[in-house]
C-alpha cells in the first residue's frame, strides 16, 4: 500500500486515510518555495474529507495559493459504509472547500474526456499561480474495501445498484467512445488488452523470482532505532 515510483513524478500514497494530503500539500509547498513551474495532484476518496488533517491541508495550501489540486474520488463508501451514516445529508464537500477559499468544480468520475477537461483547467489555474483547486468526481467502486474479491453479497450494497454503475464502467464507454469515432478498431483495443496482460504476468513472475528478504533488512531506512537495553 505504501507505492512509489519517482520515475513518473509519483511520490507516494498510504493507507491511512487522508494521510496523503499533508504529504502532498508539503510536496507543493516545496515546489512553491523553489519556484519550479510544478503542479501537485492529491488523489483521495470522500471518507478523507472527514478527517481532521483534510482541513488543515486545505486552509495551509489556500492560505499560501500552493499550486495543488485536491481530487476526491467519491465513490459512495468507505469500507462497508454509505455517506448517509458518515456525513450530514445534504453536506457539499465542494461548498467546504469553497468555504476556505479554494474553488473547483464536479465532474463524472467515469468519462474520461469530463474528467481530462476539469483536470485541465486545475492545472493550468495552479500553473499561473492562482493557487488550489477542488474537484470531486462521482464513480464506484467494484470490489472489496481491500481485496480483489467482489462482496455484493454481505449486504452493505445491492446487486441492482451494482449492476446499474457497471454499465457505466469507463474502460468500456470510452473504447465504445473511440470505436463509434473511428479513432481505434476492434483489433486495436484487443492489442492494449493483451500487452497489458502481459506486462502483469511478466511482474508476477519477476515478483515470485525474487528472493526473499533478509533478516538483517528489517529494521535499514526506519526513521529512529530504538536503544536495546
Amino acid at each position: 500500500m505504501h507505492l512509489v515510483d519517482l520515475s513518473v513524478n509519483f511520490l507516494g500514497s498510504t493507507p491511512i486515510v487522508g494521510g496523503s494530503l499533508p504529504v502532498a500539500v508539503g510536496a507543493a509547498f516545496a515546489t512553491w518555495q523553489q519556484g519550479r513551474n510544478e503542479v501537485t495532484a492529491v488523489f483521495f476518496g470522500e471518507g478523507a474529507t472527514e478527517e481532521g488533517v483534510y482541513s488543515e491541508s486545505l486552509n495551509f495550501a489556500s492560505l499560501k495559493k500552493l499550486p495543488i489540486v485536491f481530487v476526491c474520488e467519491n465513490n459512495l463508501y468507505s469500507v462497508y459504509s454509505p455517506l448517509s451514516v458518515r456525513q450530514p445529508e445534504g453536506r457539499d464537500r465542494l461548498a467546504v472547500a469553497n468555504a476556505l477559499g479554494i474553488p473547483g468544480g464536479r465532474g463524472n468520475g467515469n468519462d474520461a474526456e469530463e474528467v481530462k477537461r476539469v483536470m485541465s483547467a486545475a492545472v493550468a489555474r495552479a500553473r499561473r499561480g492562482e493557487g488550489p483547486s477542488f474537484v470531486e468526481f462521482e464513480t464506484y467502486r467494484w470490489r472489496e474495501h481491500c481485496g480483489v474479491n467482489y462482496d455484493n453479497n454481505i449486504g452493505y450494497r445491492t446487486e441492482a445498484e451494482f449492476q446499474e454503475w457497471r454499465e457505466r464502467d469507463p474502460i468500456n464507454e470510452y473504447s465504445r467512445l473511440l470505436l463509434s469515432e473511428g479513432q481505434v478498431k476492434s483489433k486495436d483495443i484487443n492489442a492494449m488488452r493483451a500487452e497489458i496482460a502481459r506486462e502483469i504476468e511478466a511482474a508476477f513472475a519477476e515478483a515470485m523470482a525474487a528472493p526473499a528478504p533478509l533478516a538483517g533488512e528489517l529494521t535499514s531506512g526506519i526513521y529512529y532505532n530504538a536503544p536495546r537495553n
